[in-house]
């Protein structure tokens, strides 16, 4: 039986992880997706998924996990903004 080493991508992300994974992010969202409890697989898949790889997972036979595909959700959300108000005619 073999153990998984701490450099294990099933171990729980860091905020170190974000960083080197997915680059500098905005408090909000890393606050979001910490919440999901990421491992660093799972910050890997997304930021897979963020680059445009997602094809070569699916040839591999590979699928994104539920949790990589909520944390590509929460980088690709955009604020919500008001719309502008239009004058009286």
């Amino acid at each position: 039986m073999s153990k998984k080493s701490p450099t294990s991508t099933a171990r729980p992300a860091t905020r170190e992880d974000f960083e080197r994974i997915l680059g500098s992010l905005e408090d909000p969202k890393v606050i979001d997706i910490l919440e999901l409890n990421p491992s660093v697989a799972d910050l890997e898949e997304a930021a897979m998924c963020m680059a445009g790889d997602q094809d070569v997972l699916a040839k591999s036979g590979h699928h994104v996990s539920a949790v990589a595909a909520k944390v590509v959700e929460i980088l690709t959300a955009e604020e919500e903004e008001p719309e502008p108000s239009r004058p009286a005619t």
